[in-house]
């Protein structure tokens, strides 16, 4: 079994790690008829639209049941009114054909909830993905964050632009902004909406 104590380095990270004597792994799961447990997904790549949780395993496993695609990963983008909306990057089978707008629509109706039905969809020649072939998540975040606040940031009639997404231990994932400090209010009105942190550099 899994010994009591501190597992990590950061005292903060080892707080409410056990439950009783269960330790809170950061897994989804469910059980099935006969008592086993399925593990579903992780915690922290729930969706949360407007207070709702999405798995993104809904939305990768209606994908997957499309032929032309070989992998999937959902992920929520930012989003001014609900704070997260899904979206879906895609890899497809080799020689396959179709559309991001063929997808969308494919979801529509494979995707059954509705909140979790996709609000952007994006191919991709390969998928980032990890050492053991699993989709990797923080660089499909990244993508879509840089698209979301340079799209805004274009609407909005602001220079400024992404030009890196990082990971900051304490912030989580932080756009960098290639602005001027004269564009500091603007670009705060056009993103303040937003849940992701921005800095200049």
């Amino acid at each position: 079994g899994v010994s009591v104590g501190a597992t990590y380095t950061e005292e903060g990270k080892n707080r409410d790690l056990f439950h009783g004597e269960y330790l809170r792994t950061g897994d989804l799961g469910r059980f099935d008829s006969d008592n086993y447990l399925w593990i579903t997904g992780r915690a922290k790549d729930l969706i949360i639209r407007g207070g709702h949780n999405i798995d993104p395993a809904e939305i990768e496993e209606a994908l997957l049941g499309h032929k032309a695609v070989a992998f999937a990963g959902a992920i929520g983008q930012p989003d001014a009114h609900a704070g997260e909306v899904p979206c879906a990057f895609v890899e497809l089978v080799a020689g396959a054909s179709v559309t991001e707008v063929e997808l969308m629509e494919f979801c529509k109706t494979n995707v059954h909830e509705r909140a979790a039905q996709p609000k952007h969809m994006t191919i991709l020649e390969e998928l980032p993905k990890t050492a053991v072939g699993k989709v990797f998540k923080p660089d499909l975040r990244k993508s879509a964050i840089t698209r979301v606040y340079n799209g805004a940031l274009e609407t909005a009639g602001v220079e400024a632009r992404v030009v890196s997404v990082v990971d900051d231990k304490k912030r989580g994932l932080v756009a960098q902004l290639s602005a001027s400090s004269d564009e500091d209010s603007v670009i705060t009105d056009v993103l303040g909406s937003f849940i992701r942190p921005w800095e200049r550099v």
